[in-house]
């Protein structure tokens, strides 16, 4: 009995141990809030805001299609249950009417609500973190104008145990420590500019760079590509030249990719068309310039070429035959394509991405380019999940990934289920 008591007081104090040092790691970088703190609300400051809330894409997770702008109520999925964005807009009650600049400035750079509670990291704080303070009090001045909704914030519906405050202390402690951006002597202006706008209000790396079992971004491995969770697309790397890499790209053209959504040698799709819709289409010509040249300076990985085996000859039979029906028109007998309203297939990195995932389900699907000033009018690609069989669109597939001197992995009709269950490829 007295040994059952000597473990289980060993145990008790372990526990508080950890506790405590949890604790602690959650208040690191922790200033107390300024109650004395004033921001003077000017229209330049509001209208900086607007610019900076929409490079850091805010409005895409904070407002329901057909809802009111920064109401919230959006739901996002994740692996561990559904998260539904918060109303930001100024109402008193359900809104952050009441919230000063200095909480403001905590939730984007702690990670921290107003009333102390911990966010969880569907809000990018892990990437805000790095937003500087004066580029947070213009966010909250612009958040302060506009329309009041007093919309009630939905509650998440998070499985036990990642819907406690206690696990996401356990995860803050293990994969997140508040930090601020710290400007490269060594770099121009141009690049520094451009990796606090990529690193920071962009979160780039957020869909761009593989996370661990529990949904954190792995270590050292920033930008180099990763399926995001349960969209089950495929963010391909920045850093690697045979996926999204630009460093052999021209100034002029990754510039053009961000503010038009296509460019010569790619077209954005999926996830990222939104982004370019609401987001980086906007850019100034200065920060567009920033932001292309920090991606162009990304030190670039070479990714192992993949040994694959030549697909059957029945399957680009009938893949080359699915292709002459429904795709040969705009894409070309060749996959040459025509310029930029239907982007080549032949020699496109989209296609032989060693994840066969997008291509499967921009087929499944279908899609269009985002519409954007230099291209208001962009072509869209019909869905074929209900023309299609999952063994002729394996086929189809196979076929465009290793026609025309393509090379890469060879479907069947498991792996496009997989995809269209959305259980990953």
């Amino acid at each position: 009995m007295r040994r059952s008591l000597k473990i289980a007081g060993w145990f008790a104090a372990l526990a508080v141990a950890t506790g405590v040092i949890v604790y602690q790691l959650n208040r690191i970088g922790e200033a107390p809030l300024d109650a004395q703190e004033s921001v003077q609300i000017t229209p330049a400051l509001v209208a900086k805001g607007e610019y900076l809330a929409r490079a850091g894409n805010c409005m895409a997770c904070h407002t329901v299609a057909g809802g009111a702008s920064f109401a919230g109520g959006l739901a996002i999925e994740t692996p561990f249950g559904i998260i539904y964005s918060t109303n930001l807009t100024p109402a008193l009650r359900n809104g952050i009417g009441e919230w000063s600049s200095s909480e403001f400035w905590r939730a984007l750079h702690n990670g921290r609500a107003r009333d102390g509670r911990l966010l969880y990291p569907a809000f990018p704080y892990t990437s805000y973190t790095r937003v500087m303070r004066e580029d947070s009090n213009a966010i909250w001045a612009y958040l302060r104008s506009i329309p009041a909704v007093d919309q009630v914030n939905r509650a998440n519906a998070l499985d036990f145990p990642f819907n406690t405050q206690v696990a996401l202390a356990g995860w803050r402690a293990m994969f997140f420590r508040p930090s601020a951006f710290d400007v490269e002597s060594g770099q121009s202006v141009d690049w520094n500019r451009g990796a606090y706008l990529v690193q920071g209000l962009g979160h780039c790396a957020a869909c761009h760079t593989p996370r661990n079992v529990l949904g954190a971004t792995q270590d050292g491995a920033a930008f180099r590509g990763g399926l995001i969770p349960v969209q089950n697309w495929y963010a391909p790397a920045l850093n690697a030249p045979q996926e999204a890499g630009v460093a052999a790209w021209s100034q002029a053209d990754v510039e053009r990719l961000l503010k038009v959504g296509t460019a010569p040698h790619a077209t954005v799709s999926g996830p990222m068309a939104e982004v370019v819709f609401r987001s980086t289409q906007y850019l100034n010509d200065d920060d567009l310039r920033s932001a292309a040249t920090y991606l162009r300076a990304l030190p670039q990985q070479r990714v192992p070429t993949e040994k694959v085996e030549s697909p059957s000859r029945s399957t680009m039979e009938l893949g080359a035959s699915v292709y002459q029906q429904n795709c040969a028109a705009c894409h070309g007998d060749k996959g040459q394509g025509d310029g930029e309203s239907f982007p080549a297939l032949a020699g496109n990195r989209a296609v032989t991405l060693h994840s066969p995932t997008n291509v499967v389900r921009m087929v499944l699907n279908g899609g269009y380019m985002p519409a954007t000033a230099g291209n208001p009018r962009p072509q869209g690609m019909p869905p074929y999940l209900h023309v299609l069989s999952d063994k002729e669109i394996a086929a189809v597939v196979t076929f465009i990934r290793n026609a025309w001197d393509n090379q890469a992995s060879s479907l069947d009709a498991t792996d496009v289920y997989r995809v269209r269950e959305r259980r990953g490829s």
